[in-house]
């Protein structure tokens, strides 16, 4: 994508060059459509679950631009000649259950034959174009926010390593089909400034795409972790992207004092993560309140715009 030239268009309120999460066009004064797509090959072993998952995220993309989404398509690529369709069934129904829950209707799709298969979904969902939160506009001095717990990445890979406890992966899962429907709303209510969600580019790395004039201070005890995602950690049971993204984010984060356990977890590439956003301060007591998952894990501050520190 960085090699397009961007698009501009009078009604285009958000496009691709902010690294937001979704694109949102304006319709009229107040409605603007807000237009996603994401798809993904399997990360649990369950098709349902995989289905569940999938939707989850990519309806994420919506809930952080402060939008509501309304309909889907569905993308599914499936090698026919391997994998029977009673399976993708599994995943199809998993995935409307979590549509259901949302109130989102699917109005079609768009099937290929895949030797690897794959789902997801382009989205579609609606906003006031006055009422758009992008990953940008926090203030110094503003709390940083994160709602779910992170360390998705690691407990997928342990999995496709046969190294995953039961335990462990159902409350992998759990966070993962958890919508961010109620997050995206309390954020809103609280005032938030900014927000995003953190997915495959991990905490850190969503993070820095927040920091257009503004650096950030993060106190990684603060950072809710998925129980025994440290351990996978310490072991080395690390996706090939959270390594990448850990070296992408030395370029912008100070991680001298942080363990390469910490360091591997707040980089871990994450799949339908939680929201991170930036709230004024005299806000965070109300709406911790009212995500009790949620944990404030730093601010934004007016020193070293664009950079990161981690203690």
């Amino acid at each position: 994508m960085d090699n397009l030239g961007p698009t501009t268009h009078p009604d285009l309120l958000v496009g691709i060059e902010g690294s937001d999460d979704a694109g949102v066009y304006r319709l009229s004064d107040s409605v603007a459509l807000v237009q996603t797509v994401d798809f993904f090959t399997p990360i649990v072993d369950e098709a349902a679950d995989w289905g569940r998952i999938a939707v989850a995220n990519a309806l994420s993309d919506v809930y952080a631009m402060g939008g509501r989404p309304l309909t889907a398509l569905q993308l599914v690529g499936w090698p026919r000649d391997v994998l029977p369709f009673d399976l993708l069934g599994d995943v199809l129904e998993g995935g409307a259950e979590i549509l259901e829950l949302a109130g989102v209707t699917i109005v079609g799709g768009h099937s290929i034959d895949d030797p690897e298969p794959k789902f997801g979904l382009a989205v579609t969902g609606v906003i006031h174009p006055d009422e758009i939160l992008t990953n940008t506009g926090g203030h110094p001095g503003d709390a940083l926010v994160l709602t779910k717990p992170i360390g998705t990445g690691l407990i997928a890979t342990a999995i496709k390593r046969e190294v995953c406890d039961p335990e462990m992966r159902d409350m992998a899962v759990a966070v993962m089909i958890e919508l961010n429907e109620a997050a995206s709303a309390a954020g809103r209510a609280a005032g938030a400034t900014a927000m995003t969600d953190v997915t495959g580019y991990g905490l850190l790395g969503h993070l820095s795409e927040m920091l257009s004039d503004v650096g950030a201070v993060i106190d990684a005890d603060q950072v809710p972790l998925i129980p025994g995602a440290d351990a996978l950690a310490a072991a080395g049971v690390v996706p090939g992207g959270s390594k990448r993204n850990l070296t992408d984010a030395r370029r912008f984060s100070h991680l001298d004092s942080t363990s390469d356990t910490m360091a591997i977890l707040l980089t871990d590439a994450q799949t339908s993560g939680g929201l991170l956003m930036a709230v004024p301060p005299e806000q965070v007591d109300g709406l911790l309140a009212e995500l009790p998952a949620a944990r404030q894990i730093g601010r934004l501050v007016a020193e070293h715009p664009g950079e990161i520190e981690v203690t």
